[in-house]
């Protein structure tokens, strides 16, 4: 293959445009697990499939790719954005105080998976590539936010990697702070237990008998054990989440049998039964070096079946699969306590208006040592004992 020929950026509207083959090869998802579940090609298709994204959810896809010597090097999911929502590294303020300037922030450019806090590569690269394709797809989103006269381009829960190219290319960096329990060679619950310190480990306990007694059995289900009736009773988790948390859900019902069909050897669904009736449940993704939790919901209340759906039971899995980690979701200083410890998560940022950007450049530097002093401060007051701590400092 000839590396100096020139590299076409495309845009293309609708994922079908891509062939799957070409997309996956990119974002490594042709294994038995993919890098990052949510930026196969079956994922993204499932939410623009299903209308929770596309015309009249404020997320357009624009999906973004990269060519040379007739093969696909690389990719992008880009999204033109009418609003701020669903992101989960937000910038309401910026918006505010650029409107307050006079200014128009929306529409904007967005590269993310929709509705999807979880860390993983945005810069897709087919291997042997990457040197060539980063820049050209980075350089490529720039120039179609100019062309196209948005405000900004966004680049969220990229990687630390990308975060630092992106640094160096121009864009302006971003640090916020999630809570991810890492597997450190456990291999059993009670392993993990015995690295916390006896309260913290007295606590966990009390709260998985709390939960354990709800009065039924909790199942942890994955590929052919999940059945097309189990999504009609998570709807209606999901529905009673999304009302209590954004107002209006974000994914249709469409997505969830969309994801039965193409997605469920991707996914562990979680449930809590009563009687043969699902009462609760949580829904997670498996990466190859992650858990991903996703949703949650119930329809009963009882006391610290949360904490043991989305926490305890996702760390349990993870240990059976040899994963490294577990990344529950955005928010929760509550989850410190349940082993789930303080990790920087990362954005690019660009802005066109130059006076704007040199204000949020400043801001994002004051960001950026506030959140790594909280994450130190937060790091101290973690469960592990205090060997353990030394050792993850």
């Amino acid at each position: 293959m000839d590396s100096d020929a020139q590299i076409e950026i495309r845009l293309n509207p609708g994922l079908r445009d891509v062939p799957q083959a070409d997309w996956d090869a990119c974002a490594h998802a042709l294994g038995p697990r993919p890098r990052d579940p949510f930026t196969t090609h079956r994922f993204l298709l499932a939410l623009e499939d299903s209308g929770s994204v596309g015309p009249g959810t404020g997320w357009q896809p624009l999906y973004l790719t990269a060519h040379q010597n007739g093969q696909m090097i690389g990719a992008a999911p880009l999204y033109g954005k009418s609003h701020s929502q669903g992101e989960y590294i937000f910038d309401f303020n910026w918006a505010e105080a650029f409107a307050r300037a006079g200014g128009q922030y929306s529409p904007k450019f967005q590269i993310a998976v929709p509705f999807t806090p979880a860390t993983g590569p945005r810069f897709l690269l087919r291997a042997g590539a990457e040197a060539r394709a980063l820049p050209a797809l980075v350089q490529g989103a720039l120039q179609v936010t100019a062309e196209h006269g948005v405000s900004s381009l966004h680049v969220t829960f990229c990687t630390e990697e990308e975060a630092r190219a992106g640094e160096a290319m121009g864009l302006l960096r971003r640090t916020t702070q999630q809570f991810h329990w890492e597997n450190r060679g456990f291999q059993s619950f009670d392993g993990f237990l015995a690295s916390l310190t006896a309260r913290k480990r007295k606590n966990i306990r009390r709260e998985r008998a709390e939960a354990q007694a709800f009065g039924g059995t909790i199942r942890r289900l994955t590929g052919d054990q999940i059945k097309p009736e189990h999504w009609d009773a998570f709807w209606q988790f999901y529905q009673d989440t999304g009302a209590r948390k954004w107002g209006t859900p974000y994914l249709t019902r469409a997505f969830f049998d969309i994801a039965h069909e193409t997605l469920r050897n991707d996914m562990i669904l979680i449930l809590a039964e009563r009687d043969g009736t699902p009462v609760a449940g949580a829904l997670n993704f498996i990466g190859a070096q992650a858990l991903f939790g996703r949703y949650w919901g119930c329809i009963e209340n009882h006391r610290c079946l949360h904490f043991e759906l989305c926490y305890y039971q996702a760390i349990e899995a993870a240990i059976e699969l040899g994963l490294p980690r577990v990344e529950a979701g955005a928010q929760g200083e509550h989850k410190l306590a349940r082993g789930y410890l303080p990790t920087a998560c990362h954005s690019l940022h660009w802005l066109a208006d130059e006076g704007f950007s040199r204000a949020v450049a400043q801001y994002l530097l004051s960001e950026r040592r506030a959140i790594g002093q909280d994450i130190e401060i937060l790091t101290g007051y973690g469960p592990f004992k205090s060997d353990i701590r030394e050792e993850q400092d």
